[in-house]
């Protein structure tokens, strides 16, 4: 018996995430505001501890009596570290620059003291943190201890900022990938599962329960999608030879028994038809299994136009170069020219000659090849031709009375979607049917690799 994992839903697995990052962004911010901030680094309880003992050593001062100051300086320099000395005309002393941490911790200090009060960074050459203030007509300093003193924000600072936004930034980075690496797992998933390949799976033992069920469910359709598959492929082998067989037997005889000549090659048309359509459904729900290489676009072209022998039908003209490298399936790609000058054949042919003259070109944009297989037929009512590529639909009056399975342009885009291209269909402003198909180019493919890889 295997034992259950802790269940923890999508929603507290992101509130803890962010929470650790926002403790982390807290603990940066507070570092940070003691670095550069003097009156931070001295703490909400040192600057009215330093206010307080100005206050008290000035009403000291005040209140004692003048043959007790100088035990009194002594107890001070002794016990607290201060230094307490009575001013004299000739004390020279250095005020801090404006904008020093010394100048604006003074600009507090006489805020709560008043405006009297001198900050100096020096006494008669003496440095340290050195206070003026008044006592009845008597000026003294005083200076504080060395604890006291901020030290003055250098370099390292900056450089503790940057790496603090650093740091943010590579958490939020982290926290958004643990958060996204489920569903990005979920669409390579359906992404592989779209292409054909119906064996993906995904893990079905995550601690998140939201997205191990999602996974569950994934699994299950895609088994039961797969067996599905199956079953069609198996159904149609069947449904391909159950038809075909009696099929051959009725030719059989139809060539044995039937005296009239007449009659006996239309009945072998309408089983050739029969036939023709058969490998129509078989060509449509095949499974979508594809191998693509490059592909000699012009060659392939040519083979396939040369199975339309009969120029009294058709005649096909292509102005592809010979070297032309498409990334296809060359099965593939053979069944969508084949379908594409058979649909010629049958609904393109001119009015005045009865032919169907069909003319395959090319253009390059991008990494993009687009192939052009245009008609110079009656073409398709324009509200019609976005349901040409549907199962069994005929666009017109003529369309209806021939003997297709309506399966042609239906094939033609399916073939096209599992090599990865696209196909458009529209009107040519001089009249007949043109037909676009959409592959990548094999060269600039290949180039973009090699400089991804060579990266």
């Amino acid at each position: 018996m295997t034992q259950q994992k802790v269940a923890l839903s999508l929603f507290w697995r992101t509130f803890f995430l962010l929470l650790l990052l926002l403790a982390a962004v807290v603990a940066a911010g507070a570092f940070t505001w003691r670095a550069v901030d003097p009156l931070a680094w001295l703490g909400p309880r040192n600057v009215p501890h330093l206010t307080s003992v100005l206050r008290i050593s000035a009403e000291a001062l005040r209140t004692g009596d003048r043959s007790n100051r100088a035990p009194l300086q002594k107890t001070l320099a002794a016990r607290e570290g201060l230094v307490l000395q009575a001013r004299a005309v000739t004390d020279v002393w250095t005020v801090p620059a404006q904008g020093n941490h010394l100048a604006r911790l003074g600009e507090e200090l006489r805020r709560r003291l008043g405006p009297e009060l001198v900050v100096a960074s020096s006494l008669n050459g003496t440095p340290g943190l050195w206070f003026g203030f008044v006592v009845d007509r008597e000026a003294w300093w005083l200076q504080a201890p060395a604890a006291l003193v901020p030290p003055a924000p250098d370099r390292q600072d900056l450089l503790w900022l940057l790496g603090a936004l650093l740091a943010m930034l590579a958490g939020v980075a982290v926290i958004a990938q643990l958060i996204n690496q489920p569903l990005r797992r979920l669409s390579f998933a359906a992404s592989r599962f779209r292409g054909g390949e119906f064996d993906s799976r995904l893990d079905e033992t995550t601690i998140t329960s939201e997205i191990r069920e999602v996974n569950m469910g994934f699994n299950r359709m895609a088994r039961e999608l797969a067996k599905v598959e199956e079953d069609r492929a198996v159904m149609l082998a069947g449904i391909s030879h159950d038809l075909r067989t009696p099929l051959a037997r009725l030719r059989l005889e139809a060539e044995m028994s039937v005296i009239d000549d007449e009659a006996r090659s239309n009945m072998a048309s309408d089983i050739d038809q029969l036939d023709a359509i058969i490998d129509k459904f078989m060509d449509y729900a095949r499974p979508g299994e594809t191998h693509v290489r490059p592909v000699l676009l012009s060659k392939l072209i040519d083979k396939e136009a040369a199975s339309f022998r009969d120029p009294s039908e058709i005649r096909i003209t292509s102005r592809v170069a010979i070297d032309l490298e498409v990334l296809a399936d060359e099965v593939e790609l053979s069944r969508v020219f084949s379908n594409l000058f058979e649909n010629a054949r049958r609904y393109g042919r001119t009015i005045d000659t009865g032919i169907a003259m069909v003319t395959v070109s090319y253009m390059r944009t991008g990494g993009w090849v687009i192939c052009t297989v245009r008609d110079h037929g009656p073409g398709v009512a324009p509200e019609k031709l976005g349901q040409l590529t549907t199962p069994f639909f005929r666009g017109d009056a003529a369309r209806t009375a021939a003997t297709g399975a309506g399966l042609g342009l239906a094939i033609v885009e399916k073939a096209m979607q599992r090599m990865g291209g696209q196909v458009e269909v529209a009107n040519a402003p001089e009249g007949g049917l043109v037909v676009h198909l959409r592959l990548r180019h094999a060269r600039q493919a290949r180039s973009i690799t090699t400089t991804r890889s060579d990266a």
